[in-house]
């Protein structure tokens, strides 16, 4: 039986369905009539591009309770406490997806197309670094063989060197220019078509994975340097996924929130940063990324305390995920990486050789956030804001980039990979209340799901507090 899907953008669920009945490969699903079985290049590019913007909302919604952007309202909730929870569902999104994505590859191949070729390789790289930084070793080089039922893991570090390899493969596809097949202009749900910006992506991309390694030996701020100079120059050069079925499932987040459904509660750690209350300047973002309490005040949720007394209460005296917000409303773009995000990389990467740089790159990351959240320029606490944020390029540090860089990156996972990089040493970050380590969370244990079908390769994970290998 050859893998068989139903290619539309529509179809996330694909990836919530367990292993088949007829089990002649890792992601097979059963045959069904309905179902599409000669895909075209257009088709697959609807359904990967759609899944890769779901899948960043599906893995943030996992990790934003770990850097503290959201909170639970229940006092020791698992999710805010660190205790094992089963993502069989996210893992078989992303397999799902990166199965897509393999046979948009192949038929590029097949078809001459270095366009599609080239996006299928930036997709791929981008749903592995999702797995591999969630989970550490992890199938690919054997999952997408049709008669593989137990792939074989393949370590930390050879994922990484492969994501690497399928992102420099699709800079020199994507810098073609004679394909024999154009991307489709309708059926391209992140960049429209668009090759260079595609090409872009991929050097936006490969600038966040070299400097994902500044722990190692490996690291070379020039190489993060060298791709961010051939990245993104403004806003507009964005990737983001804002084809939804209804809405954006953050504003859906909002709006279940709103109808007493709980969820969504932003964490005291970001509300105190924004503020005023941790670095004594108060954040115009703020008004735009959440609504004011019934009390007209920004207050957020202690993780694995519960929202605040008299308790089990919902009449908004704390702050939620808002769908007022241009990040997080119906039509939203979930934003997978974007310019704000390359100049505070561009920022670390510059801040030992060229401090002048660095702080040129970090003041244009705050403005070009406060721009994406549509903060007036002309706004005085804007103004406020910028003036006290610029510290001079003398006195610019780490901390005060990646403290930044926390705010541009809310509710995007690449997050959690920037506070195990920098050991959660963000001002008044501390431990949620009743957690289960003594220590900072570093990765998820295997899902319950992949220990069933495949368990005879599933490593041992001593505890959640295991580091990965570029976080030692």
């Amino acid at each position: 039986m050859r893998r068989n899907y139903k290619y539309t953008f529509l179809l996330i669920a694909i990836g919530l369905v367990g292993l088949p009945s007829c089990k002649k490969g890792y992601f097979d699903l059963n045959d069904n009539p309905n179902q599409v079985t000669t895909p075209s290049l257009a088709s697959l590019l609807s359904t990967a591009t759609h899944k890769t913007g779901i899948n960043n909302y599906n893995v943030g919604g996992i990790t934003s309770t770990y850097v503290q952007y959201l909170a639970n309202p229940s006092a020791s909730a698992s999710s805010d406490i660190y205790q094992e929870l089963d993502q069989t569902g996210t893992w078989d999104a992303l397999y799902f997806a990166m199965a897509d994505i393999s046979d948009m590859k192949d038929l590029a191949i097949k078809q001459g197309s270095s366009e599609y070729l080239g996006v299928a390789n930036v997709l791929l790289a981008y749903h592995l670094g999702l797995v591999t930084d969630l989970w550490g070793d992890a199938p690919f080089s054997e999952a997408f063989k049709p008669t593989t039922l137990t792939p074989k893991y393949d370590s930390q570090k050879d994922l990484y060197k492969t994501e690497m390899d399928l992102l420099d493969a699709a800079i020199v596809e994507l810098n073609k220019t004679d394909a024999t097949i154009k991307l489709s202009t309708t059926n391209d749900l992140i960049h429209k078509g668009v090759r260079t910006s595609w090409l872009k992506t991929a050097y936006a991309l490969k600038a966040r994975l070299l400097l994902k390694v500044s722990k190692t030996t490996g690291y070379s701020a020039a190489s993060v340097l060298a791709a961010v100079d051939k990245s993104y120059t403004s806003n507009a050069d964005d990737a983001g996924m804002a084809s939804f079925q209804l809405r954006n499932p953050w504003a859906q987040v909002a709006r279940n929130n709103a109808s007493l459904t709980l969820g969504g509660w932003l964490s005291e750690q970001l509300i105190d940063q924004l503020n005023g209350t941790t670095y004594g300047v108060f954040d115009p973002r703020i008004r735009k990324i959440t609504d004011p309490t019934v009390n007209n005040t920004f207050i957020g949720t202690v993780n694995g305390a519960g929202n605040r007394p008299p308790g089990n209460n919902t009449v908004k005296d704390e702050n939620y995920v808002a769908i007022s917000s241009p990040w997080t409303s119906d039509v939203a773009p979930i934003l997978i990486v974007t310019y704000a995000e390359l100049k505070f990389i561009e920022a670390e990467a510059a801040l030992a050789t060229d401090p002048a740089r660095a702080y040129s790159a970090y003041l244009k990351g705050i403005n070009a956030n406060m721009d994406k959240l549509q903060v007036s320029a002309t706004d005085a606490e804007r103004t406020a804001y910028i003036t006290a944020a610029s510290v001079g390029a003398t006195n610019l540090t780490r901390a005060l980039i990646l403290k930044e860089k926390y705010i541009a990156t809310y509710l995007n996972p690449e997050t959690w990979n920037d506070a195990r990089r920098f050991n959660y040493q963000y001002k008044d970050f501390t431990l949620p209340q009743n957690a289960a380590l003594p220590t900072f969370i570093r990765r998820l244990a295997y899902p319950v799901g992949e220990r069933s079908k495949n368990g005879k390769n599933v490593p041992t994970v001593s505890s959640l507090a295991e580091k990965l290998w570029w976080d030692q």
